[in-house]
């Protein structure tokens, strides 16, 4: 059972559990105010309890609604606190997700690989680094050959030892500079690994998210489903239409969003006022009643 609800659309201010508003205003714009979201109509203000998960499914109820039912069942029976096996699993995969998706201890992003035109330039530096340090290996090879020979045949080795210096020192500059971008290379090329590993493993962790949030659904849905034929039963309306119908009530698949909505947040537990835009209770007080929640109800929705 929710606490009584202060409502204000325009100048009108209405308090209590079971509230009638006759300013015109959009049913929508009044479960938005209710859920504290940001309204277009400056207008519309709420002060309720915070609003459950079934809220978002069933707190605004009018005719031509959609609804997606078996999901606001599922919700319905989350706001009563309904558990399954799949908790405690689905619990420790969103974990592992949002460690996943955190950045890491050492502020580096492991997806963070360049463009693939910066990783081919990577590539491409390496290999002429490395093309560049081999074509001065031989030269100096060339120079130390040129060396010897000076000094074998009594000629002044001079020229020839200053030309291999030369020759060693642009090889060493080459060497460092080869080293770095294979250094380089080798680190994008970890990182494009570790970005690999981080997509696959995220993605296999949000399928399990996915699955097991659809299994616990499913058992929410169960352990509430007769209570859901039942509020079905006696929705106000439904049960006349029925007998003069020969239907079978239960058949929730042929009936209105409306009277599926109301079942289902019949049977949740619902903490902020739900929004009626429908005739289908005598008095906003048996609506409150019948829904144990409070009710703020519109008589011209706009």
């Amino acid at each position: 059972m929710s606490d009584p609800v202060r409502c204000r659309v325009g100048d009108t201010v209405r308090c209590g559990r079971a509230l009638v508003v006759s300013v015109p205003v959009d049913p929508a714009a009044l479960a938005r105010a209710v859920r504290g979201e940001r309204n277009s109509d400056a207008r519309v203000a709420v002060v309720a309890d915070e609003p459950g998960p079934a809220h978002e499914h069933v707190g605004c109820i009018r005719p031509a609604m959609g609804l997606r039912t078996q999901t606001a069942l599922a919700a319905a029976a989350r706001s009563r606190g309904i558990e399954t096996r799949h908790d405690a699993a689905l619990a420790g995969a969103r974990e592992k997700l949002a460690a996943l998706e955190s950045p890491n201890e050492t502020g580096t992003d492991p997806t963070d690989t360049g463009t693939a035109d910066e990783r081919a330039q990577y590539r491409e530096a390496a290999a002429a680094a490395a093309t560049e340090t081999e074509r001065l290996r031989e030269t100096v090879a060339a120079a130390r050959g040129r060396l010897q020979a000076r000094r074998e045949q009594g000629l002044d080795p001079t020229p020839a030892a200053e030309e291999l210096a030369a020759a060693v020192e642009r090889l060493s500059e080459a060497e460092t500079e080869a080293a770095a971008a294979r250094q380089r290379l080798d680190i994008v090329r970890e990182r494009t690994r570790e970005s690999r590993d981080a997509r696959e493993q995220r993605f296999r962790l949000e399928e399990r998210v996915a699955n097991l949030e659809r299994q616990a659904r499913a058992r929410r849905r169960e352990q509430v489903h007769e209570e859901y034929l039942a509020a079905l039963e006696v929705v106000p309306g439904v049960g006349d239409v029925a007998e003069s119908s020969g239907d079978n009530v239960t058949d929730s698949r042929e009936m209105e969003p409306v009277v599926q909505a109301l079942a289902v947040a019949r049977i949740a537990e619902l903490s902020a006022p739900v929004v009626l835009a429908c005739e289908r209770f005598e008095s906003v007080e048996t609506a409150a009643n019948w829904l144990d929640t409070a009710v703020i109800r519109l008589t011209s929705p706009l």
